[in-house]
């Protein structure tokens, strides 16, 4: 149902934001949570820069806001964001904060991780042998493979009936 003013065909069911198609009837915070690399607090530190208002659907967003989310979105450091809100602190190569989106998310894990295997690290000889990383438990937990169940006896029962 269009808001009050508006007309039926301003309204967008899919948007294509960040090359991620995002349901226009979602809210704009939860219609920016769905591209890769982007949180509910970041989608919310990026509607209060842009001052839109964070309860408006996506869909009604004119072609300026969405030009404008798309440049944001690109590059956040624009918005002076503490740094513990980056998901690429200290970058490895450059040193520098950063927060990465979509496949360049993926690819850069993805490349830590080959780095950590290629050095011999702890971590990276974890991640070789399919193991947890982070120093959880595994006695009982993140075991491979089909579950094996024990096989009990059976009782054996005297051969006679018993009177009570």
């Amino acid at each position: 149902m269009p808001a009050k003013g508006a007309k039926e065909e301003q309204f967008k069911y899919v948007l294509r934001i960040a090359e991620t198609d995002i349901n226009g009837n979602l809210n704009i915070i939860l219609g920016l949570s769905k591209i890769k690399g982007i949180g509910y607090q970041t989608a919310l530190a990026i509607v209060r820069h842009l001052k839109i208002d964070p309860n408006k659907r996506i869909g009604y967003l004119s072609n300026e806001e969405i030009k404008q989310l798309e440049d944001v979105i690109s590059d956040l450091t624009k918005l002076k964001l503490p740094s513990w809100m980056y998901n690429r602190r200290k970058d490895y190569e450059t040193g520098l904060d950063k927060h990465l989106i979509g496949a360049d998310l993926i690819f850069v894990a993805r490349r830590d991780v080959e780095r950590e295997q290629k050095v011999n690290s702890w971590r990276g000889v974890r991640h070789k042998l399919g193991l947890k990383v982070r120093g959880q438990k595994t006695h009982t937990t993140g075991r491979l493979g089909m579950t094996i169940g024990v096989k009990k006896e059976k009782v054996e029962t005297s051969g006679g009936s018993q009177k009570q």
